[in-house]
């Protein structure tokens, strides 16, 4: 059953050279066996860079169960997730992630995340985007709200 899922993944992606909707990237979610979900990049036909195939997997998956959430779930992918996805998948919570191609295969097709990982460990000050924080009192005063009022939602 798993291979079914992957390479319907894989298929998503394959298209994408055709479609040059986005990169030749492809994912599936799965739950009790079903595909409630799926995508492949769209960042081009969306002028949208989140919109990697797993984002729109998610989006897709999470808007079927009516949930933010994706337990039980299972999500296959045809490459590693990149940062952005990845922490996606965290959010979401599936059970399981399956991926075919490694991020050293994707770098050799020019889809190199390398600086983003390397930049997301870095100190603020050291990144090559800069960053300066400010109003962070300000700010600290919606966080503050929102703990009064128990409006604490987990996820």
């Amino acid at each position: 059953m798993k291979k079914k899922f992957m390479m319907r993944a894989i298929e998503l992606a394959h298209s994408n050279i055709k479609n040059l909707d986005g990169g030749p990237f492809g994912a599936v979610i799965v739950k009790d066996g079903k595909i409630i979900g799926e995508g492949s990049n769209r960042v081009l036909a969306n002028d949208d860079p989140t919109a990697h195939a797993e984002i729109v997997a998610i989006r897709a998956a999470c808007k079927k169960l009516n949930s933010f959430q994706l337990e039980g779930c299972e999500i296959y992918s045809s490459c590693e997730p990149c940062p952005m996805c990845l922490g996606a998948i965290y959010w979401a919570r599936p059970s399981k992630l399956y991926f075919a191609a490694g991020r050293d295969e994707a770098a050799k097709a020019n889809f190199d995340d390398s600086i983003i990982y390397k930049e997301v460990c870095l100190p603020i000050h050291e990144r090559k985007i800069p960053s300066k924080q400010f109003m962070k009192e300000e700010s600290l005063e919606v966080f503050n709200e929102w703990k009064e009022n128990n409006l604490n939602i987990e996820y």
